[in-house]
């Protein structure tokens, strides 16, 4: 990538920005983004907020939005805003599914005109079907192709050619003219064709690294497809609809500059450690102004705005603020919400005979709950969970405790010698937290 700190003098990149699109669109300026890849769930705005296959946070992933004209209501603004922020030479892909397609492709010819639409692709995928089904399994989306001009736009048909079949390659000859393969009139490129306009792509592999859990994740190979065909090095790619961040980490490995958004903190700060992770790209803002890592802005560090986000938006927001592991299952906790492995435990050597995984057996429980009081009842529920995991020292986050919930903790450790912790909102956010968590 060019190490330049931004280059584009428009706009940032390399940058997550936290928060509704609609809101975060209008600091983006006028044709300053090359291609735009969205996938937008088909649920409110409000229930965008998923995480890696909870329970609690999968309903709300699944409470749709209440009318196809409902989910049209609120991506038309958001997709006007995208065109306006599309260069006259750009691409912008609309990924959806069969619930409001048809839909879809209407609302986006009044947007960008109907002379502007370049391909429908179909995404095509396996996997298992539900028993007692009485119509055709549905496997496949639909991705809507846009270019800006009517009249030119970028493809690179040679980044992202696929190999032919050994039979096809065998059936033809050389061409005259040596750049393929001929049978007749019909030529075939050496180095593999350019693919059709349907894709048939494996899902996301449950069972490797790439996959997050995340409900809508979609496969890092149909990113890096359409990366490369419709951008070129350098170019800046926008997703307005992150999620765990394909787009991203697609832009990223190909040497493109890049943009996110997404309403959802928690996702943002998964996005940002699979870059760190996977990409090994540091999030730093003095790394990001020389040009060599990215930032993450607008995340909710106000006590105002925490207030607002959902119950497992703020837990999970808190025991990452803390350094600790949010749990995975979020209904039925017993009481923990996270834990936190101090780094006195972790081992220092590597293996398994090294005893690599003992350290997993030393945790510290996280509560939380987003009250402005925490009462001594609430107390009373963690010392119970801390008794039952036979803990020493735990955490309690909230807003602020009462005067008997305080009372109770002293009281607690005299009777069991057992610490809790309490940390208000406030001590997190002011960074006031490294003398209590001693």
């Amino acid at each position: 990538m060019t190490k330049t700190a931004r280059p584009s003098k428009l706009v940032d990149t390399r940058i997550i920005l936290c928060g509704d699109n609609l809101e975060q669109l209008p600091k983006i300026p006028n044709e300053s983004v090359d291609l735009i890849y969205i996938d937008p769930p088909f649920n409110s705005n409000r229930n965008y907020e998923v995480f890696w296959g909870e329970a609690r946070e999968k309903r709300s992933f699944e409470d749709r939005h209440a009318s196809t004209q409902a989910y049209l209501d609120f991506m038309r603004p958001r997709c006007v805003e995208l065109h306006r922020v599309l260069r006259p030479e750009g691409s912008f892909f609309f990924h959806c599914d069969w619930h409001a397609s048809h839909y879809v492709k209407v609302m986006l010819d009044q947007i960008f005109g109907e002379s502007h639409f370049r391909n429908e692709i179909v995404w095509c995928y396996t996997g298992p079907g539900s028993p007692g089904i009485k119509q055709f399994l549905r496997k496949h989306d639909v991705i809507f192709w846009y270019s800006k001009s009517s009249t030119k736009w970028t493809f690179n048909a040679d980044a992202v050619r696929i190999p032919h079949h050994e039979k096809t390659k065998a059936n033809y000859k050389p061409g005259l003219e040596g750049s393929g393969f001929m049978e007749a009139d019909h030529v075939i490129h050496e180095s593999g064709k350019v693919p059709e306009d349907w894709w048939n792509i494996a899902i996301a592999p449950r069972s490797k690294q790439e996959y997050l859990g995340y409900p809508t994740q979609k496969p890092l190979k149909l990113l890096d497809r359409i990366v490369r065909a419709a951008s070129n090095e350098n170019d800046i790619v926008l997703d307005a609809f992150c999620g765990c961040g394909t787009a991203l980490r697609a832009a990223q490995d190909t040497n493109r500059q890049w943009i996110g958004i997404d309403i959802s903190p928690t996702a943002c700060r998964v996005m940002a450690k699979r870059l760190r992770d996977e990409c090994g790209l540091p999030e730093n803002e003095k790394l990001w102004l020389s040009g060599r890592g990215f930032i993450v802005r607008d995340l909710p560090w106000t006590e105002e705005k925490l207030r607002k986000i959902p119950p497992f938006e703020f837990e999970n927001w808190a025991v990452i603020a803390l350094g600790g592991i949010p749990n995975k299952a979020q209904v039925g906790d017993m009481g923990i919400d996270g834990r936190i492995y101090p780094i006195s435990s972790m081992p220092q050597s590597s293996g398994k005979a090294a005893g690599e995984l003992d350290f997993m057996d030393v945790w510290y429980p996280v509560q939380v709950k987003q009250m402005d009081k925490v009462g001594r009842p609430d107390i009373d529920k963690f010392e119970a969970a801390m008794m039952r995991e036979r803990r020493t020292k735990g955490f309690f986050i909230a807003f602020d405790f009462t005067s008997e919930a305080l009372r109770e903790i002293d009281q607690f450790f005299r009777r069991e010698h057992r610490i809790i912790i309490p940390l208000t909102v406030r001590e997190i956010l002011e960074d006031s937290l490294a003398k209590k968590l001693v």
